[in-house]
């Protein structure tokens, strides 16, 4: 297993693509052992060079270390985020914390920072281009957030800090797939089912097949609170063991409980905020976005919860005059209801749509189409490349000119085996340091129809492949020289950006007519059904809007504790309930998102905590950027041309808001978003 690691030398696959059908799972540590061994030696002998520092002996020698480790990192991550198993699971639970204290000894080494910052000190007399500015201005200021700057006996400590977070980012994350897989509804009969579809009643006996359970019905967790099947099950009593078995997960007091982590988590992070010179943790990490502070974010969302809430309130109404005198309105109701009002007023039903929605026609004709109509791509399945799991196809990506770009990965169906939700990575950074192209990855959790049945989607399927894919683009079309800012390498309230963008294209009346085809019949989507689409694109915008800022105003109360405000609680959902009611975003009909026991995005890993709040800041960007190309005529190659040159291309190789300022020539304008949303036009950002 480590004379023939195939970590240990580049792939010969095209694009470098990992080669997967030779890698076994106990290749993974011997090659993260070799290769922190080595960049730790790369490290040190920068950091000991007697040459006086320059920009090519220690910064650019410090993106050229740790290519064993970029390479195991890269293939691992993806594998155990959508295919993990126990033995992974055992190597994930030990690599992780080391691998916290290898990123700790580099960005901890004194000597190291030393070279940094006597290269920052001199900065104007190196006549840097501004890429190369920029990297040793991202350098200084990442190498202090992460205490440099600190005594050594303060660097005893962090590392202790982040070496326990680690740890405990991988027990809640692993948690919290245990706990959506059992906390899955199992059903008796078809008859509890009615008001499902064909399609998705006979996933649901799949995977009850699957759990050695012939005869029954699963009914799978997605892993945020509202749960598709609600929407359809006429089955009362159902729709609320769904809905309580969405809610409860992580909070039973059982071995999945999730609170104790959440807590030590808390109140760590509270610790190193405190030990860096924050008051709080969201303080640290909003400071290195493009918000910079926790009071922009706050005045944001404060002026945005009225409107929605009061949109919530008049929905809530219009439900219980459905139901009528029957029964008050609860959670479980609410998306079987909106349907119902839906129907009724739009003349939509989502099952009726799902006919069109068929999984291989979106993508194709839909998503890929969007992207050659708009940037000039191309995609061709490569059946002879192998990915991580059977279902992982692989396509090759041509572009504008016919010439090669990189590889993309789908892999969009769910499974015991993958975490919930849908997200984008890269197994490949573009970077023209090393001369490698980009592969880039996006994971769904879509139920899988029964052999030889077509996969239909729902409309909120299809928008999060529309979404997922614009970060695949990012990732794609990145131009930069430095592997540190390749693609989706940008502040993360940035990074919703691009993907926000290209879910315009999903309901684009040129985009849809190429997909929306019924899958037996071939005939497209009625007209008539487009246009009352598009007029219910606000329709329940109250909901979403509440539930999503509830989230988020969750994630900002746990991370504005200091250490002091931290260390005093005790009890997850009592915090919990008394934030969303400090936050005036308590209802009892319209749940948070994620609640705090199986909230993944912020404590499952860092990147998202204190950091929720960047879909709805992005969206400002995104719907700005949507009027833009709108008013240009919408799936124009130069508009393309424009977005993927002045934006995409860009990578983080610059300050992500001086980016979007050159791309549009101004600030940008938040009344586009309010539009949308259906929010009162007195919010300003």
């Amino acid at each position: 297993m480590t004379t023939d690691n195939p970590f240990f030398a580049l792939s010969d696959l095209p694009y470098q693509l990992p080669p997967f059908d030779r890698i076994d799972v106990e290749h993974y540590l011997p090659a993260f052992e070799r290769g922190m061994q080595e960049q730790r030696a790369e490290v040190a002998a920068i950091a000991a060079d007697p040459e006086p520092p320059t920009f090519d002996n220690t910064l650019v020698a410090l993106e050229r270390s740790g290519r064993v480790l970029q390479r195991v990192s890269a293939a691992f991550f993806t594998v155990t985020s959508a295919d993990t198993n126990p033995r992974l699971q055992e190597i994930e639970a030990e690599v992780v914390p080391r691998l916290s204290a290898h990123s700790d000894a580099i960005m901890l080494d004194p000597g190291l920072y030393r070279r940094i910052k006597s290269l920052y000190e001199r900065r104007d007399e190196l006549g840097l281009e501004p890429e190369s500015a920029w990297l040793l201005e991202r350098y200084r200021v990442e190498f202090a957030r992460a205490g440099a700057e600190l005594s050594a006996q303060q660097h005893v400590r962090l590392r202790e800090i982040n070496a326990e977070l680690a740890k405990l980012a991988t027990e809640f994350g692993n948690l919290v797939r245990d706990e959506m897989k059992a906390g899955a509804v199992v059903v008796d009969t078809e008859a509890e089912l009615d008001g499902l579809t064909e399609d998705a009643i006979a996933a649901a006996a799949v995977a009850a097949r699957d759990r050695g359970l012939d005869g029954k019905y699963v009914l799978n967790l997605i892993l945020p609170t509202a749960q598709p099947a609600l929407a359809a099950l006429h089955d009362r009593a159902l729709r609320e063991r769904l809905h309580t078995a969405s809610i409860g997960r992580g909070a039973h007091g059982d071995a999945n409980d999730t609170s104790a982590i959440v807590l030590r988590i808390v109140r760590l992070r509270a610790e190193r905020a405190r030990l860096l010179g924050f008051e709080h943790h969201a303080a640290y990490n909003i400071a290195d976005n493009t918000a910079r502070s926790v009071g922009a974010v706050e005045e944001m969302l404060a002026k945005l919860v009225p409107a929605a809430m009061a949109n919530a309130a008049a929905e809530a109404e219009d439900l219980q005059a459905a139901i009528g005198d029957d029964f008050t309105l609860q959670p479980w109701d609410w998306a079987y209801y909106t349907e119902r009002i839906r129907r009724e007023r739009y003349a939509i039903d989502e099952n009726e749509l799902r006919p069109y929605f068929e999984l291989e026609r979106v993508l194709r004709d839909g998503v890929f189409f969007a992207a050659g109509k708009l940037y000039g791509l191309r995609f061709d399945e490569r059946p002879d490349l192998r990915a991580y799991h059977p279902d992982a196809r692989v396509f090759e990506v041509f572009d504008r000119d016919g010439g090669p770009l990189g590889l993309y990965v789908g892999d969009f169906f769910t499974r015991a085996s993958k975490r919930g939700g849908a997200w984008a990575n890269a197994l490949v950074a573009q970077s023209r340091l090393f001369g490698t192209a980009p592969v880039a990855v996006n994971n769904l959790n879509i139920n899988r129809a029964p052999d030889g049945e077509p996969t239909l989607l729902t409309l909120d399927e299809v928008r999060t492949l529309f979404h997922e894919f614009g970060h695949a683009l990012h990732t794609l079309f990145s131009q930069v020289y430095f592997p540190k800012f390749a693609g989706t390498r940008v502040p993360r309230d940035f990074v919703e950006y691009p993907s926000q963008v290209n879910e315009v294209w999903m309901l684009w009346p040129e985009v849809l007519a190429s997909y929306a085809l019924h899958h037996r019949t071939g005939e497209s989507l009625p007209q008539e059904v487009v246009e009352r689409l598009q007029a219910a694109e606000r329709f329940n915008e109250g909901f979403a809007t509440t539930e999503y800022l509830a989230a988020t105003l969750l994630d900002l109360a746990w991370h504005t504790l200091d250490a002091d405000a931290a260390a005093a609680v005790d009890v997850v959902v009592a915090f919990e309930s008394a934030a969303l009611e400090r936050a005036g975003v308590a209802t009892p009909f319209v749940p948070p998102r994620y609640r705090t026991t199986y909230f993944a995005h912020i404590f499952s890993g860092a990147a998202y905590s204190a950091g929720y709040y960047s879909y709805i800041w992005s969206e400002v960007l995104d719907a700005d950027t949507v009027d833009w190309l709108t008013e240009r005529g919408g799936l124009r190659r130069d508009s393309g041309d424009a977005f993927r040159d002045g934006l995409l291309a860009k990578g983080g190789s610059a300050d992500a808001m001086e980016v979007y300022r050159t791309f549009r020539g101004r600030d940008p304008l938040i009344e586009p978003l309010l539009k949308r949303r259906g929010l009162t036009s007195d919010v300003t950002r």
